[in-house]
């Protein structure tokens, strides 16, 4: 199996192991099946028990959920990529890699549809916490196979509906098809199934390009670069490279572990505006109605808007205190905090009642307003939590 020595995971040279220890893709002489399903030899963990991650890979279950995106795509007949069912379960069958015993034991599952990230939305978010929840109790963590675009989004969204997460759950993905021979999805894959077997990290994270990041702190900063993924204000939770180093300071403890079944009586309608020059009070009232339930807006450096025209603070100020909408300030700024106090345009918009986002990526702050929004109906309530830290996306100064 793969050494622990304090925060580092690597790898060691491996005796042959003993029989009912080999992990294999399906041969009919062996033992065990494909998808890493333990023999009757191997040790079965007690319901609902987080394992040591000193124990073997061998005894230790993880669960791939595949959702979709670029990793198991397909060129179409039409010519363009889509999610092709039934392709990635089929490439991990031939994944020779995965019959070392320093890899965990895993099952595939894939929840249909298979979607492009880019239509992902957040019952999608529902459905994939829901089959975390499902299964939570048989696996020592989890997997998330998903589309870039939106993977922030879902990790985000994941952080806020799995209260009392004590198990890993990694969402990974490639910027290349499985198909293409330089593909980046073979080593997340990989990575991840380690990350979540192997390592002493519970909470949602997101593991890419030789980086292991808070989900709720991260964002797709690049459509090329194998780096796709980058956390502004947090640093690493562990770094990939011949070994896994793991960053103690910045892994949240664990949770309770007994994860609640999801009751979110509404469905809110959350947006997201991105502030430019040239953004009035007509427009602004324009792009209100109707009124949504809550409202990200990504401001100017420390959290800064247009205040000249007092129109445009007025049209806030009605929509907050007559329409009850809630307003959240972040910055369009991949890395800092949202200031107020610092310049009077952002103090007249904490005048006109925009809460704070101090920290939070637009990601963040969009799928845990909308998570608030559906649980609670008191908005006051909502307003407080959207500045207290509920899954470490945010930083209490």
């Amino acid at each position: 199996m793969a050494r622990l020595a304090g925060t580092v995971w690597e790898p060691r040279v491996l005796a042959v192991p003993a029989v009912d220890r080999v992990y294999t893709l399906g041969c009919a002489t062996d033992r065990r099946r494909y998808a890493g399903r333990l023999s009757s030899a191997a040790p079965r963990l007690p319901t609902g028990s987080l394992p040591s991650r000193h124990m073997p890979p061998a005894a230790v279950k993880v669960c791939v959920i595949h959702v979709g995106g670029t990793i198991g795509m397909t060129l179409t007949e039409s010519g363009h990529f889509a999610p092709q069912p039934g392709f990635l379960g089929e490439y991990l069958r031939g994944l020779t890699e995965l019959r070392s015993p320093e890899l965990p034991e895993f099952e595939f599952v894939e929840l249909p549809p298979l979607l492009d990230s880019a239509d992902l939305g957040p019952q999608d978010w529902l459905r994939i916490a829901e089959a975390i929840i499902e299964r939570y109790d048989e696996y020592a963590g989890f997997v998330v196979v998903h589309g870039t675009d939106t993977m922030a989004y879902s990790a985000s969204a994941l952080s806020f509906l799995l209260d009392g997460l004590s198990k890993p759950v990694v969402l990974t993905g490639a910027q290349l098809s499985v198909v293409h021979p330089r593909s980046d999805g073979r080593e997340h894959l990989l990575t991840s199934l380690i990350v979540a077997g192997s390592l002493d990290i519970p909470e949602v994270s997101i593991c890419f390009g030789r980086r292991v990041l808070r989900g709720n702190r991260a964002q797709k900063v690049h459509n090329q670069d194998f780096v796709a993924f980058d956390s502004g204000n947090l640093e690493p939770l562990a770094s990939v490279g011949a070994r896994i180093v793991q960053n103690r300071r910045t892994i949240r403890p664990p949770g309770s572990g007994r994860l609640r079944p999801i009751n979110l009586p509404r469905d809110p309608k959350v947006v997201s505006l991105r502030l430019f020059p040239g953004l009035g009070a007509e427009l602004l009232e324009h792009l209100l109605e109707p009124t949504p339930d809550g409202l990200v807006l990504e401001t100017y450096g420390v959290g800064n808007a247009p205040v000249r025209d007092g129109a445009f603070l007025a049209v806030l100020e009605r929509a907050i205190f007559e329409r009850q909408l809630v307003v959240v300030n972040c910055s369009q700024c991949h890395g800092g905090f949202v200031q107020p106090e610092t310049y009077a345009t952002g103090a007249a918009l904490a005048r006109v009642g925009v809460r704070s986002g101090a920290d939070m990526t637009p990601e963040a702050a969009l799928t845990k307003l909308y998570c608030l929004l559906a649980k609670y109906d008191d908005i006051e309530h909502v307003s407080r939590l959207v500045g207290e830290d509920l899954a470490g996306e945010l930083t209490i100064s």
